[in-house]
């Protein structure tokens, strides 16, 4: 099972690895938020060495599975409780999950970014 600290390395290292992300702590210290095209796709909570969790977005249904079948997985916990989910270490979250929810949350910002030109 990964530590907290490794679940928030592994998110950390998948979001510097993609293209036009920025990376700061605009909210608070203790919240490291990572950005696509100005639009929040991961924040990772330094504040609490006991509850080390990252928030991605994700799609409504893919988060509600989640969540049920991981007892770390819970609504996200600063965002829109529909869009948002917060992950901690857990039985069943791996690196591969990790990397796959940081890769779709910001695919799912990018994505919502296009949309909006086309629409105009």
């Amino acid at each position: 099972m990964l530590s907290g600290e490794q679940l928030q390395r592994i998110a950390r290292d998948t979001a510097a690895s993609l293209t036009g992300v920025s990376n700061g702590r605009p909210f608070t210290p203790h919240l490291d938020v990572w950005k696509a095209r100005g639009k929040v796709f991961l924040i990772v909570t330094d504040d609490d060495p006991d509850q080390q969790i990252i928030t991605v977005k994700a799609d409504p249904h893919h988060g509600d599975a989640l969540r049920r079948d991981h007892e770390s997985i819970t609504r996200g916990r600063y965002l829109d409780k529909n869009h948002w989910i917060s992950i901690g270490s857990g039985r069943g979250v791996t690196k591969r999950l990790i990397e796959d929810l940081v890769h779709s949350s910001y695919e799912l910002v990018a994505d919502h970014r296009a949309s909006d030109y086309r629409s105009s």
